[in-house]
């Protein structure tokens, strides 16, 4: 698989900060349109359990502001899934969640948790909404999700990210060995967590990989540059690495 890799900006943090304070302001909806407006291919947000940063307002709101593909985040709970039946997002990336933590640690136990991912999965997939597993690069969370019969994919690259020298270059062979795993298997690949200007090249390089998924790096730099100019960075260094 080669080709444009696409950019799906995670929005989440937009709401972080209007949360902190209550009302309106900074409105991920705003964020939504802005990355639409520079290029960005999709939105990402995780409608979680306590509510920390996307509420579920947001989503159709996001939804009705632009055009670009919704993949909404979710736990697999029950509510969650009838919340995605409701809004039939383009796509549902169903990822661990614990209260407790302040960020996704890790990927989802797909092989552990068949019984009751399967039936989620299949709900997703019959309403029409392309579904997506979270997991760490690993060849049994790979073919779990094969059985599983889910279409993509997105390996968590936070090993890969926080790892140095040596280390980091195992990481990156491991995913792009499953990259190409997935491929070969009819799965299509993504990426995302923790990736940085800093990082994402060498992981936007590896071909197979069809989009990568990025957000709290991007809020931030946004705070001193700008978001339009925060994407647009990011955008030209994933492109110069293809």
């Amino acid at each position: 698989m080669t080709g444009r890799l696409r950019l799906g900006v995670n929005i989440d943090h937009v709401a972080t900060i209007r949360n902190a304070r209550g009302g309106d302001h900074p409105d991920p909806v705003r964020a939504a349109e802005i990355v639409a407006a520079v290029g960005g291919d999709g939105i990402t947000a995780h409608l979680r359990e306590d509510r920390r940063h996307i509420r579920d307002d947001d989503l159709a709101r996001i939804q009705s502001a632009t055009d670009l593909p919704l993949n909404l985040e979710m736990a697999a709970t029950d509510e969650m899934l009838e919340i995605a039946l409701r809004h039939s997002p383009h796509a549902a990336c169903i990822v661990p969640e614990r209260r407790e933590e302040r960020t996704t640690e890790g990927g989802l136990d797909a092989a552990g948790q068949h019984n009751r991912l399967a039936p989620i999965v299949t709900r997703l997939a019959d309403a029409g909404i392309r579904v997506s597993l979270f997991i760490a690069p690993e060849e049994r969370q790979l073919e779990a999700a094969m059985r599983l019969g889910a279409p993509v994919v997105e390996f968590h690259t936070g090993e890969y990210a926080h790892a140095e020298g040596e280390a980091r270059a195992v990481e990156l062979r491991r995913l792009s060995d499953l990259a190409a795993l997935a491929v070969k298997n009819g799965i299509e690949p993504h990426a995302g967590h923790g990736l940085t200007y800093e990082n994402v090249q060498p992981v936007a390089a590896i071909p197979q990989i069809a989009e990568l998924n990025i957000g709290h790096y991007l809020v931030g730099e946004a705070v001193f540059v700008g978001l339009e100019a925060a994407v647009k960075r990011m955008r030209d260094l994933m492109d110069a690495a293809r």
